[in-house]
């Protein structure tokens, strides 16, 4: 193997682990997100961990961000709870960087 083969190689390896971890804490922070939602939503217990899984789910139905967002309006819409987009997506901004703590510290 020639020394570009292996600096091929090694990048598409790392490009693999990037997105491998990417996943993960998109994932951990829509389940985050859902257990944030869930109390707004006045949810405790299983209700709460089934509705984080449901959040979690969202992000495959188009695979975005927008899924979720559209959501956890049309959750709060459905309660009577106020929260903006602009709230959400805060939300959203704080749970992906808790999320990649938790990775990074192994929890």
């Amino acid at each position: 193997m020639t020394t570009f083969d292996e600096r091929e190689k090694g990048y598409e390896q790392k490009f693999a682990h990037d997105e491998e971890l990417r996943f993960k804490a998109v994932a951990r922070r829509n389940k985050l997100l859902g257990l944030w939602a869930a109390q707004h939503l006045g949810m405790t217990g299983a209700d709460a961990e089934a509705y984080s899984k449901e959040v979690v789910l969202a992000e495959f139905a188009d695979g975005g961000d927008e899924d979720v967002i559209r959501k956890l309006q049309k959750d709060f819409e459905a309660k009577g709870v106020v929260q903006s987009e602009q709230q959400i997506r805060q939300a959203m901004q704080e749970m992906l960087a808790k999320a990649v703590e938790q990775i990074k510290a192994g929890t």
